[in-house]
Order: structure tokens, then C-alpha cells, then sequence
């Protein structure tokens, strides 16, 4: 069944440039197997740069515009906004139960994106970071058998030009458009929306800082030559000047408020290091170094220690099952926290806790030596001389781990409290070597709201006052720790 479409009538074009700037490192893999690394970078086959496609750009922007209207968790519908920007899906699901006739039928109501968005390079050669990984065996706590990965990685503060271009259609609700589109660049502006692999363990986080917009009407002379010769050296005498703007809404002339309809749990925890923390480089050291360094990542164009997403997410995850194997009861809510992969039935479920990556401030290094000892001799064991540069903590020492929970229920926020008192009581630690005592926090202040759509922000604040510890709202930090026990115990 066919018929033939209408070409459409596009009465206005909306240009909108900005420059993304990477806030973390971030994976944009290009699917390939055959390389040094487990997942190498996209790169452009002419210059080499980084390449950010399109595709990418548009799945990111339309996932954030769907959940900010929409909540986590549920299925697009035709008449959803994220649709009428970035065009119809192939099937949706409220239309799965019809039959096939009238599939068809409903099928001919596609429509194409009127948003096109280019592919971005980088504007400089790529400055590259390694980063390896392991699965840790939750019964063992050693490494899974043939489960250690490397990524390679764009380092943060490498910058993209992105450009978007709106078709108006005189048939399109032009408002509404502007709307959507503001409210998804929105989200680039704000850096709630991350790109690339990993975006739940603190890569791909990103910014724009200021837009610029083009807008021409096509039913104008002078704004159809001035869109013709946009982009060409000789433009001038025809050139239209752009609307520069830090927002997004006001530079496309939209109402920026729009009602957040997510339900989300963010917990801002500041510690100072209690003992030496170490966390394993997978990056190659040049000159003379130690055998083992801490892992290190580029921020405003120099070296700093962090404490990666991946490493903080094993731990947390692994303290998590120990919570719940304590109480003898099934680990469902643990999968349902921090998602899981069934290699056997091919079932996956993605996490619903955000944690970011965090950078150490006021570090110093040491160099220990260390070596193992033969236990049946007592003497050193021929050839194990070895050394390791931790990075070691002073009071001015801070560490800032940021989670965020999506649709949370009360007894997954209970879990958390408890993570974050094993964290915060020296219990937890983080990082490799923790049976020699390193990886030891010390909880200074932890800033906890909830957002639920159309209410009041709820916050609350627990901090170290000398050998006391304040807590703002007490009765209801118990109530969800509370819920987590009865929960599990039924």
C-alpha cells in the first residue's frame, strides 16, 4: 500500500552553532574490534580528528527532550514532542496491538525530522586518554576470568562546533518546535546530557557555553540570498547578523520555563582522604617511573587524580550485595539500582544511579617500594621489587562524590544512606590494595534533595561538626533506611 507524499513547504530555516566542550573524558567508539585498544575512537578518514556523528547528537538531545516531558521508563507515542522534532520511529508501542491493516495506515502518518544536524569534528588533533577496566567476581573479589577491557578516550576539554538547522514547514506548529528545540539544547547548555559510552560512570559529560542563531524566512528575498551564501567567503555585502545569546530560549525567542516531569534522588557527598588511596593507571608512563601510578585524567589542561565513575560504581555495587547477602534475601534490588547483563538468557536493564566521576584537589605523591615476600623461606621472593606511587591526602585534601538516582523508590534511597555511611565511617574503602589499608575516606558534609515533578524540592545536609555529626531532618533519612529493611526482610 502506497501513496505519494507532498514535498514540504518550508517557510523558515533556524540555524543554531554552538561549541560542545568536553567536561570529562568521553568514548565515542567506532565499532571496531581490530586495534591496539578494545574499542578505539570514531575518527574522520581525511583528517583524522574525532568525529561526533550526527546520529549521536540526535539520540541524546531526543532521549533528554522525551524523559524531561515524558519521566524515565516510559514508551514514545506519536503525539509526544520528541517525535514531532525528531520524527516518527518505525513503531511505537501504545500501536503494536493493532492489526496489521491498520498499522499500515498509521504507518503512512511519518514524518521525517525537520531537524538536521551535522556531523561535528574536533577542532584540533584529538588528545587521546587510555583507560582499562576488569569485572571483579563478587564472590572473590579478584578479577573475572577474561573480563579486562581498555578504552580509548577524548580527553575533557576537547571542543566540537555543533550546528543545527530547523525546517518550518507551514503546516508545523512553529512555537512549538522553537519550544522543543530550546528545551533540548537546554540540556547541552546545562550539562545534563552526556554523550558517548558509559554516560551512567561519568563519561561524555559536556557543555555549551553560548549559541548563536540564524533565523531566515524564505518568503523573503534578502533572507533567501543571505541563507544561500551563509557559509561562503564573499557573503558580506548579504550577510545577516546572528542572535548571540547564553540562552538557548531567549536567542530563539521562546519561554524558557517548561515543568520537569523527572523523579530523581541527588546525593553531593565532600570527604578528605583518611589513608593513601590508589587507584591503577592503564596509561603508559614515559621517562623513569614507578611501576604502578595513580590514575590521573586531563582537567583545565593539566594532570589531576581522580577517582573514576567505573571504580566508585564496582565498589558501591559490591558493599550493596554484601548489604543485602547479609540479610539472606535475593539481590533484586541491587540489579534494579545498578542494572545487570544475564549472559546466559541475553537480558540487560541499564542503571538507574548516575555516578560521576570525581577529581581529588591538594594531593600529594610518594614513591613506596614494596616487595613479596617467599612465605615458605621468610626472604624476599627473587624478582618482586616493585613500586607504587599512591597519592596521599592533607587537611586541605577533598573529594566530592556526586550520585544521582533515577525514579527512585524510598528503599532504594534507604541503600544508598547506608553506602554512604560505610563511606563516610572509614568501612568502605575505594580503590585497589585495601588489605593494606589504603583507599580509607573521611566524611566532611553530604548535601542529599529529591525532585518529584510538580512538588517542592526536598533537601536535606549531614555534616561533621568536630566529634559530632548534624543531621537536618533525621526522621525521614531513618524512614527510607527503614523501608530498605522492610522491604528486603518480606
Amino acid at each position: 500500500m502506497s501513496r505519494e507524499r507532498e514535498g514540504r513547504h518550508i517557510v523558515k530555516r533556524i540555524i543554531v552553532c554552538g561549541v560542545l566542550v568536553l567536561d570529562t573524558p568521553t568514548c565515542l567508539g567506532n565499532g571496531d574490534a581490530e586495534g591496539p585498544t578494545d574499542l578505539m575512537l570514531l575518527r574522520d578518514s581525511i583528517s583524522a580528528k574525532a568525529l561526533l556523528t550526527g546520529s549521536s547528537i540526535a539520540g541524546s538531545l531526543r532521549n533528554y527532550l522525551h524523559e524531561y516531558k515524558g519521566d524515565y521508563g516510559k514508551s514514545e507515542r506519536r503525539q509526544d514532542i520528541a517525535a514531532k522534532l525528531f520524527g516518527d520511529l518505525f513503531a511505537y508501542e501504545d500501536e503494536k496491538h493493532l492489526p496489521e491493516q491498520q498499522k499500515l495506515k498509521t504507518k503512512e502518518q511519518d514524518t521525517q525530522s525537520p531537524l538536521i544536524i551535522d556531523d561535528a569534528f574536533s577542532r584540533d588533533s584529538p588528545r587521546i586518554e587510555l583507560r582499562d577496566g576488569v569485572k571483579i567476581d563478587s564472590a572473590t573479589g579478584t578479577g573475572a576470568d577474561q573480563a579486562k577491557y581498555d578504552l580509548e578516550l577524548l580527553s575533557a576539554g576537547t571542543q566540537f562546533p555543533l550546528n543545527f538547522e530547523l525546517l518550518i514547514d507551514r503546516e508545523n506548529d512553529e512555537n512549538q518546535l522553537r519550544e522543543a528545540l530550546a528545551l533540548a539544547l537546554e540540556g547541552l547548555k546545562s550539562g545534563e546530557i552526556s554523550i558517548g559510552m558509559k554516560k551512567r560512570r561519568g563519561f561524555g559529560r559536556c557543555h555549551v557555553d553560548e549559541w548563536q542563531v540564524w533565523e531566515f524566512d524564505l518568503r523573503q528575498h534578502r533572507d533567501r540570498v543571505a541563507w544561500l551564501t551563509l557559509d561562503r567567503s564573499w557573503s558580506k555585502p548579504y550577510a545577516k547578523p546572528p542572535t548571540t545569546s547564553q540562552s538557548i530560549a531567549a536567542a530563539l525567542g521562546v519561554t524558557p520555563a517548561q515543568p520537569d516531569k523527572r523523579d530523581r534522588f541527588f546525593l553531593e557527598a565532600t570527604f578528605k582522604l583518611a589513608s593513601p588511596l590508589l587507584i591503577r593507571s592503564g596509561q603508559d608512563s614515559t621517562g623513569c617511573a614507578p611501576d604502578v601510578v595513580h590514575l590521573r585524567s586531563h582537567r583545565d589542561g593539566e594532570l589531576k587524580p581522580v577517582l573514576s565513575g567505573t571504580s566508585l560504581a564496582g565498589v558501591l555495587r559490591h558493599r550493596a550485595e554484601r548489604i543485602v547477602n547479609t540479610l539472606d534475601k535475593p539481590e533484586k534490588i541491587v540489579n534494579d539500582v545498578f542494572g545487570f547483563v544475564e549472559e546466559n538468557s541475553k537480558q540487560a536493564k541499564a542503571s538507574r544511579l548516575v555516578v560521576h566521576e570525581s577529581v581529588i584537589e591538594s594531593t600529594a605523591d610518594l614513591v613506596q617500594n614494596r616487595i613479596a615476600i617467599d612465605r615458605f623461606t621468610g626472604g624476599a621472593y627473587h624478582g618482586a621489587l616493585f613500586s607504587e606511587q599512591p597519592i596521599f591526602g592533607s587537611d586541605k585534601t577533598r573529594l566530592t562524590l556526586e550520585l544521582e538516582l533515577r525514579q527512585p523508590r524510598n528503599a532504594e534511597i534507604g541503600l544508598l544512606l547506608l553506602l554512604l555511611k560505610d563511606l563516610w565511617t572509614r568501612d568502605l574503602p575505594v580503590g585497589g590494595e585495601s588489605s593494606i589499608g589504603r583507599g580509607r575516606l573521611q566524611g566532611i558534609e553530604a548535601k542529599m534533595r529529591r525532585q518529584l515533578p510538580g512538588k517542592a524540592t526536598q533537601s536535606w545536609i549531614i555534616f561533621q561538626d568536630g566529634e559530632h555529626l548534624q543531621v537536618s531532618d533525621a526522621n525521614t533519612l531513618e524512614s527510607f533506611v527503614n523501608d530498605f529493611s522492610g522491604e528486603v526482610i518480606e
